[in-house]
């Protein structure tokens, strides 16, 4: 399918002033179609169209048809120097990132991204007196019962049925790992804005940030987190799971055609 914009304005969409330089960019990008085991004339469609320039004469202008995937490998052959080029080629990967995965392994990608904001968080509030492992529990604690209407750690490793050891984190899913990622962003933020003095301050900026993300979340009408149902698998297993179809994948099949 064709797109509805043409090389020309895609160039100075993009922030192109010289339509020769442009060029070289569309030539880039069909190196990269046929590369990819694509038909390059599919995408680019190489025509010569007449237009008027005036007294009734014309004159044969080269044009080209891009389709969609034409204009998304344009996108990522352009200078990224060029701010447009640049968010469009982050938007192109994220989104691409996402269509990707699996729901295990957005649920894999979340659980990490949620260690990795939760140490940021830890790092902020041990600047303001949460030092120890008991102040980081109090502290963890007073976030979970704002986002779970009182819920403390232990409360909700009790309802999720889990066994001594099991964190809680690792058995949630995609969207309550997404809640408790946002809690732990906005915490941060305002912890910094607002300069806690000490532990304490911590804490209850910590507990309101939950509360105001249940609010939010009650606002848009989604499922609380502790009404999400708990996985049957934790985030370990998914991983182990994943790391074997990776290996699989790698292991050449007896079975396979010789190239």
């Amino acid at each position: 399918m064709a797109s509805s914009i043409g090389p020309r304005e895609l160039a100075v969409v993009l922030g192109y002033t010289e339509y020769r330089k442009f060029k070289r960019t569309i030539e880039r990008a069909e190196k990269a179609c046929e590369g990819s085991g694509h038909v390059i004339s599919n995408h680019f469609a190489h025509v010569s169209e007449m237009v008027s320039i005036g007294s009734g004469a014309q004159r044969e202008v080269e044009d080209i048809h891009l389709s969609r995937y034409a204009c998304y490998l344009i996108v990522q052959n352009a200078d990224p120097e060029k701010p447009i080029v640049a968010l469009g080629q982050t938007y192109f990967a994220s989104q691409t990132r996402m269509h990707e995965l699996t729901d295990d392994q957005r649920r894999i990608e979340m659980r990490e991204a949620v260690t990795e904001h939760g140490k940021q968080l830890k790092a902020v509030a041990s600047e303001v007196g949460v030092v120890t492992a008991r102040d980081f529990a109090t502290f963890t604690d007073h976030g979970y019962m704002g986002l779970y209407a009182g819920e403390k750690a232990r409360d909700i490793h009790a309802r999720k049925g889990l066994k001594k050891g099991q964190h809680i984190l690792d058995w949630m899913g995609y969207e309550e790992l997404a809640d408790n990622m946002f809690r732990q962003v906005q915490a941060e933020g305002r912890i910094r804005r607002e300069g806690a003095v000490d532990r304490d301050d911590a804490n209850r900026i910590h507990r309101e940030v939950g509360k105001k993300v249940r609010q939010t979340i009650a606002e848009m009408g989604g499922t609380m987190p502790e009404g999400l149902p708990t996985p049957t698998e934790s985030v370990q297993q998914l991983r182990a799971r994943e790391q074997k179809r990776i290996e699989a994948e790698r292991t050449p099949s007896l079975w396979s055609e010789e190239p």
